[in-house]
Parts: C-alpha cells; sequence; structure tokens
C-alpha cells in the first residue's frame, strides 16, 4: 500500500515584518534549539495547514543515471558550474552520490539526495571565500492575499567526527531583502529543513527568492542542497472520513466530505479529484465543487481522493494560489476472483468455506471480512511429492558456550525451488544453512515453492567445558615462598599468570613468588582450540605470622670456633638488612655498633670483644634495627649471656 507524507512536525518561530505588508513565519525542521533570525515583534502566524504544488519545479534537482549532469543549469549567481567532484571552492556541482567521486575530500560525508529515489540529484557547494548567492528563482504572477512558503532541505557535508571547520549558515531573501537566517547549520551529518512562511499582499506580486550563503569558503563551509520549495500555503484540509475505506463493488455509493479547518479564506471554494494511479497524478472530477462528494457506479480498483480548495474561483483555477487536501484511499473490492495456485500432494487448500486436496477448478461464494459477496473461482493444481531429502551437516560451537555453532544443509533430493529454510519452526532463512548457534537440539525444514517439505532433527554437542581453579584466597607469612598450585579440566593448555608481585615465570603451570606484598593474582588459560579460562585468588602477608627475628639468649666467644659469635637469625626470607646491630653492657655503655649486616650470618655479628679484649662473663643488652623485605621497619631489643 502507498505510504504519503504530508509534512514533518515544525518547531516554528513566528515574526511579522512590516515592510511590503508581508508576514512570516520562520520554521526549522529537526532542530532543538530556536532558529537566529534578526526579525523583531513575533507574532502567531504561520502555515499550519495544507500545501499546493511546488512552483518550483526542478527544486528537486531531478533524477538520472549520469553521477553528474553535464549541463550548467545557471542557478547560482557567482558561483561556476564543476562537471566534476568534488568542486573546488567558489564552484557548486548536481550529483546523485557524493560516495561515487574517487577524489572525495577525507572531510566530507558520502551521502545521496533527500530522498527515496537511489538516483535523484541534489546540488553539492563548496562555498566562495566571500559570502554570497548560491541558489536564485523568479516567480511571477503570484496571487495576491495568499500565504506561501518558502524552504530548503540542507545538509553539513563535513563528517562529525572532524575539528576546526567552518559550519555553513544561509540566509533567505526575497527581492534581495533578508527575511531569515539558519544560524550555524549542525556537522551531525543529518539533512535538516530550513524556511518561513509569508503572505503576499493586496496585489499580485513579482518576486526574486534566494538562498545566501553567509560564512566565508576556505576551511569548511561545505554543503549539499535539496528539495527546494515554493508552495501556496492554506488551512488545513481533510476529508471525512479519515480512514481508508473499503466498499463492494456492488454498493450503491460512498459519501466523503470536505472538512477545512481554521480556514482564513472569506468563503472556501472546492474541486474533487481522484487518482487511479496510486497517487502519481490527479484530475479533476467533473461537476464535483460542493462540499461533499458522492461516488457511485463502483469498479474495483484503488482510488485516491482529493480536493483543491481556494479563496475565490480564479484563485482554485490558479495552481499557485490554492491548496489540496490530504489524500484518501478508497480500495473497492471485486465480486469475482479468480485464483490459479499449485500445491504439494498431502496439503490442503482450505478457502474458508471449503477444503480441497485434489486438482481441479471450483467455485465458492465467500463473503469476505468487509461484508462483500464474492464469487471465487480456484483453479487448483496438486503436484507429487518430489520427496526432497537432505543431509545436516552440524558444526559445533568452537568453546563450550560459544555461539558460534552453524548447520550446513546439503540438497540430496531437490524440489520445486526457491526453497524456504526454517529452524525450530521460527528462524527462517532463503539460504540453506544456519549460523551463529548454540549448542543443543533443532529441528530444520525445508519447504519447496509449492510447500513440500523434508524436516529433520539434528543435535549440535557442546566441548567439554575448559574449567579452571586457582585454589582459595591465600594468607602466608613475609618472606615465604609460595608455589601456585591451579587445576585445569584440560591437560595441553597454556597459562599466562598476571600479579603485582614477581613471580619466577608468567607462562608456567606452577609459578614461585616470594611473599613480600598483598595482591590480586590473575591466571588465564588457553587450549589448543583457542578457548580460554579466567580464575583469580587474592593473595595476603599475616601480619599475626611476619616480621619476626630469633635470637640467642647465650653464646661462647672463647676461640674453639663453636658459638663464638652472637648475631639474629630470620625465619626464612622477611628479612632484607639488619640496618643497625647495637650491644650494651649493664650500665648503657656502647660496646660494639655495626650496620647492614644479613641475618644469619656466623662470620658478622659481635665477637664478645670491646676494645680488642674479650669482656667478662654477664649479661649484656642488645638493639637490632631490621628492615623487612615489605620496607616495613622494626626494632628489636634483648640481652645475650656470654659465657666461657
Amino acid at each position: 500500500m502507498p505510504q504519503f507524507s504530508f509534512g514533518p512536525k515544525r518547531t516554528q518561530y513566528v515574526f511579522a515584518l512590516v515592510p511590503a505588508l508581508l508576514y512570516f513565519t520562520l520554521w526549522h525542521r529537526e532542530t532543538a534549539t530556536p532558529v537566529s533570525a534578526p526579525l523583531p515583534d513575533p507574532v502567531v502566524m504561520g502555515c499550519d495547514g495544507s500545501l499546493g504544488e511546488n512552483l518550483f519545479e526542478g527544486g528537486d534537482f531531478g533524477s538520472g543515471s549520469a553521477n553528474i549532469p553535464p549541463d550548467d543549469p545557471g542557478i547560482a549567481p557567482g558561483y561556476s558550474y564543476a562537471r566534476q567532484g568534488p568542486p573546488s571552492d567558489g564552484l557548486y556541482v548536481i550529483t546523485n552520490n557524493t560516495g561515487a567521486w574517487s577524489g572525495l575530500y577525507g572531510t566530507w560525508i558520502r551521502i545521496r539526495d533527500n530522498s527515496s529515489d537511489p538516483n535523484g540529484y541534489m546540488m553539492v557547494v563548496n562555498a566562495s571565500y566571500e559570502p554570497g548567492i548560491f541558489y536564485q528563482q523568479e516567480i511571477t504572477g503570484l496571487c495576491a492575499n495568499t500565504t506561501f512558503e518558502f524552504s530548503a532541505d540542507v545538509i553539513n557535508l563535513i563528517s562529525r567526527t572532524t575539528t576546526g571547520h567552518i559550519k555553513p549558515n544561509i540566509s533567505f531573501y526575497i527581492n534581495d531583502e533578508l527575511k531569515f537566517s539558519s544560524g550555524d547549520i549542525p556537522q551531525d551529518e543529518t539533512w535538516k529543513t530550513y524556511g518561513f512562511t509569508f503572505t503576499t499582499g493586496l496585489a499580485s506580486e513579482n518576486l526574486t527568492l534566494s538562498i545566501r550563503n553567509n560564512a566565508p569558503g576556505g576551511i569548511g563551509n561545505d554543503l549539499a542542497l535539496d528539495n527546494i520549495s515554493f508552495r501556496p500555503c492554506g488551512p488545513e484540509a481533510i476529508i471525512l472520513p479519515e480512514e481508508e475505506t473499503f466498499v463492494c463493488v456492488d454498493d450503491d455509493s460512498l459519501f466523503l466530505e470536505s472538512k477545512v479547518l481554521s480556514s482564513s479564506f472569506p468563503e472556501n471554494y472546492i474541486q474533487w479529484q481522484v487518482s487511479t494511479d496510486e497517487g502519481a497524478t490527479f484530475n479533476d472530477i467533473p461537476g464535483a465543487m460542493g462540499t461533499t462528494h458522492t461516488i457511485s457506479n463502483f469498479a474495483s480498483g484503488r482510488y485516491y481522493y482529493r480536493y483543491l480548495v481556494a479563496g475565490t474561483p480564479e484563485n482554485l483555477q490558479n495552481f499557485k494560489c490554492r491548496v489540496f487536501s490530504y489524500p484518501k484511499l478508497v480500495t473497492v473490492l471485486p465480486k469475482f476472483f479468480t485464483i490459479t495456485d499449485t500445491i504439494c500432494s498431502g496439503l490442503i487448500y482450505d478457502t474458508g468455506r471449503s477444503t480441497y486436496t485434489e486438482t481441479g477448478i471450483y467455485t465458492d461464494t465467500l463473503l469476505s471480512s468487509f461484508g462483500c459477496d464474492s464469487i471465487v473461482t480456484l483453479d487448483l493444481t496438486v503436484l507429487d511429492d518430489p520427496m526432497i531429502d537432505a543431509e545436516l551437516i552440524a558444526q559445533p560451537p568452537s568453546c563450550y558456550g560459544d555461539q558460534d555453532a552453524s548447520i550446513a544443509i546439503d540438497l540430496l533430493q531437490t524440489g520445486y525451488p526457491p526453497y524456504s529454510f526454517s529452524l525450530n519452526d521460527s528462524l527462517v532463512s532463503g539460504s540453506p544453512g544456519f549460523a551463529n548457534l548454540s549448542a543443543g537440539n533443532y529441528r530444520v525444514m525445508i519447504t519447496d515453492k509449492f510447500g513440500c517439505t523434508f524436516a529433520e532433527e539434528v543435535n549440535i554437542d557442546a566441548p567439554r567445558e575448559l574449567v579452571l581453579n586457582v585454589g582459595p584466597d591465600t594468607m602466608v607469612a613475609l618472606g615465604t615462598v609460595y608455589t601456585f598450585t591451579p587445576f585445569s579440566s584440560y591437560r595441553n593448555v597454556s597459562y599466562q599468570w598476571t600479579g603485582p608481585l614477581d613471580l619466577s615465570c608468567t607462562d608456567c603451570r606452577q609459578p614461585n613468588l616470594l611473599a613480600n606484598g598483598n595482591g590480586t593474582f590473575t591466571l588465564q588459560v588457553t587450549n589448543d582450540a583457542g578457548c580460554t579460562a579466567v580464575d583469580s585468588l587474592y593473595f595476603s602477608i599475616s601480619t599475626e605470622d611476619s616480621y619476626q627475628i630469633y635470637a640467642p639468649n647465650a653464646f661462647s666467644p672463647n676461640g674453639d670456633g663453636v658459638n663464638d659469635r652472637f648475631t639474629v637469625f630470620s625465619n626464612g626470607f622477611e628479612v632484607e638488612v639488619i640496618e643497625l646491630f647495637q650491644v650494651f653492657d649493664r650500665w648503657g655503655n656502647l660496646l660494639y655498633t655495626q650496620s647492614d649486616l644479613q641475618p644469619g650470618d656466623l662470620t658478622q655479628g659481635w665477637d664478645g670483644r670491646y676494645r680488642n679484649q674479650p669482656v667478662d662473663m654477664g649479661v649484656y643488652i642488645y638493639r637490632v634495627d631490621v628492615r623487612f623485605i615489605d620496607a616495613t621497619k622494626k626494632t628489636f631489643t634483648g640481652s645475650i649471656t656470654a659465657i666461657k
């Protein structure tokens, strides 16, 4: 069913202009901020209703297969026609696709015109270094006291990721007088519509309409223009009932009513029209000039109805002065239908009243959902089932839980193409196969043109899951040499460890570390299929079991080579260095001092002498300043007994 667009919703900004008794309404579609325009004294007046024909016949620049038409349309005073793209500064070109240009500037976007026509043309402008007019048209014979809309679709050609470029800024002029300015056109890769409406004075007028570029050229200020429109604008005109209407071909009549809302015309003059080509062209209905129109003597088909409306009989005959209503679709349902169809043997053809399973010509009288009596002639052919056969080839997912499994279909015995392929009675494809599947059971059905089918179930097995466990969170004493012992459900895997402390290896199964800090250690394993698993544990130092040293309570510095020196010991590797080691007598006299010793080193420490003389047997006091491997510092004191 054809779709009609009757203009997007607009954000309106309304102003009155004193000169020439022209009244203006400014608007800008698809913007969230007001349009800046140097116009005073806003009033509520504008085109909120229906529009007429576009008086700019070439306002959409036409359509063609050539990327750039060779002829200069001569619509841009002060600009030259490029004939190839992209245009340089001060040039313009008519094109249907900037993306077809091999030398497209890197900052420009690739676009087509603002329509559904793949060959539709648009105007591409590379602005001059100085502001100036780049589009101009003259309109003659405008009706007096009639509202018109002047608008254009514009897009900034600079990509949204490009910085430091000038934004286009355009103004609309009537007879060289500024009427509306767009402000900076956003660099958002989106077509936007700018324009305004105005009402002519008490006499018919000739106007020159211009669009001017305000920003200088150079870096940026590049734009495309499309759908330039100058249209009569009048009250909103609708047809009741508004919704699509279905009638039977043997119905008596259909009554249509015109509804002109908030009309500013002193009187509404109407001419009804009809289109039999899906709204492409409309023709006057002779004598149908009343506020209502009755349709009778139906013939089956689809018809679009509308009416023209103007304020005087003369204006109704002038396409520059009238507007037309929104079209209404009327569908006339035929009484006689002929259906030719083919089905596969074993299927049932259901008309709603009768069912058929054999080849033949059948006639039924049916009542449609719209209440129309219809006589249906069915020419049915029933074909033998060709017994479609196929091999289903399942490819399992790469890894457990992945959704990259697939089912390929190899047709062994064909039916009547084309085929549709369905999965679990829902996913339908025109290609023989399905991808991006997870493991599981699936039902594949192949259906040919006439409904002959093949169905088979296939199971996609999941690969064995790659499971990894590095163990629970662990707490050890400072200086402990700890070995990780992870478990993996696959034997042949690669390892990659990460963590805050130095490991003996990062790509082996069981690395060691010297416990000198806290942190999370993560292991990722990868099997031969590229599947991965990740697990982690938190590693911390137990303060209760750490920061300890051990010292003997006696030594015998008698020179016999046994226990001749006094030093301190650590538990494992937790001590980095003994920064200071001192021994005092009971009166506090310093007998020995040494720095930067290693714990447990019997070649160092106090040898029981003071000033190179053996001390007396007795009890002495020691002080030890220790720096541990995690940079913690502690002082330890105690007593030591010297014996002979």
